[in-house]
């Protein structure tokens, strides 16, 4: 089988590799599609994601696929159905697992980060993370159920949500595009979105349905808000998210910004609006509630998927030799049903 290894930084070779024999309770899956995203720049880069990916590594923790074996003790799963993979995999002994802090363990692997991943024909993974997808949802569609997920963790650690809220999301990438469709379905109707482009923001306000839109580079973000989403990970969007809130106001800092970055907050503000400013990392216990969002039609993500690339093209992806914009999927094995 064809497997694209990350063999050091910046660097990646397409090898023939053998087709993995799953573990006692593993999966075997055959690729159909692999999102690419910031995790994978990073790593590609040798910056660290969830976890530090250690090459010689295959990466792709965006994953969808069909079951082609499974290991003896596997009883949920058979050949032939159709899957997606929630790539973290916790100890389950350490004490953030114990005390149900699930993204913070201490001894986390991952799909496509420690170990390899959905870049390569076929890999394996614990039955424990793998799930099987309604006939509704499209495999392209299901490549995407991680990223979704890391959203709907977000909402999960919101507090008190009441649809008399008003929301304000930073940045319109790929994830902003799906906090504004989370937003909806968890209740809120009163979206901000900012951008900076006219023609980008017009047609998000029309397709997403948004109360708002705001560019940033001709325009000052109008107001405050009752929860506001960061999606760029920069300082100054991260000083504005916590800059423009009412009072009482959550902030949930999504955006990855680079390690050791900072960014300033006044602290009396934060006192006085008696305000909750969170992180929100990777995605514990949210891939049903993705199924459920994605099979009734109240997220829809085809439509954001912007690129779709073969496997030989990644690379070139990875290092902006083939710059490209808005989500990208690679399409393993687009034959798949």
């Amino acid at each position: 089988m064809k497997a694209l290894v990350m063999t050091g930084k910046q660097e990646m070779k397409m090898e023939e590799r053998d087709i993995p024999t799953p573990k006692d309770n593993e999966v075997l899956i055959e690729t159909a599609y692999a999102g690419i995203c910031g995790t994978d720049d990073a790593l590609f880069n040798g910056l660290p994601g969830s976890a530090d990916a250690v090459p010689p590594i295959v990466l792709g923790h965006e994953n969808s696929g069909v079951v082609k074996a499974v290991g003896k003790n596997v009883t949920e799963f058979k050949e032939g159905d159709r899957v997606s993979v929630d790539p973290n995999i916790y100890c389950g002994h350490c004490f953030y697992c114990h005390t149900g802090l699930f993204e913070e363990c201490e001894n986390l692997s991952a799909v496509g980060v420690t170990r390899d991943g959905g870049l390569e024909q076929y890999f394996t993974a614990p039955d424990t993370v793998v799930y099987r997808i309604p006939d509704a949802v499209s495999l392209k569609a299901a490549c995407s159920m991680e990223p979704i997920s890391c959203g709907v963790h977000t909402m999960h650690i919101m507090e008190n949500i009441q649809p008399h809220m008003s929301a304000l999301i930073i940045g319109d990438g790929f994830m902003a595009k799906l906090f504004a469709q989370l937003l909806r379905a968890y209740g809120i109707r009163n979206i901000t979105m900012t951008g900076r482009h006219d023609d980008l923001l017009a047609k998000e306000q029309k397709e997403l349905k948004l109360t708002h839109v705001v560019n940033t580079t001709k325009e000052e973000i109008p107001g405050d808000y009752d929860i506001v989403i960061e999606a760029v990970g920069k300082p100054e969007t991260q000083e504005a998210a916590v800059r423009h809130t009412n009072n009482g106001a959550q902030v949930f800092m999504f955006g990855v910004g680079e390690p050791g970055q900072t960014f300033s907050m006044n602290t009396y503000e934060i006192f006085k609006k008696q305000l909750t400013v969170k992180g929100s990392m990777i995605n514990p216990n949210s891939f049903e509630d993705t199924l459920a969002l994605l099979e009734t039609g109240a997220v829809e993500v085809e439509p954001y998927q912007a690129n779709t690339i073969s496997l030989d093209q990644v690379e070139d992806v990875l290092n902006k030799t083939t710059p490209m914009t808005g989500k990208t999927v690679v399409a393993v094995n687009p034959n798949l049903k």
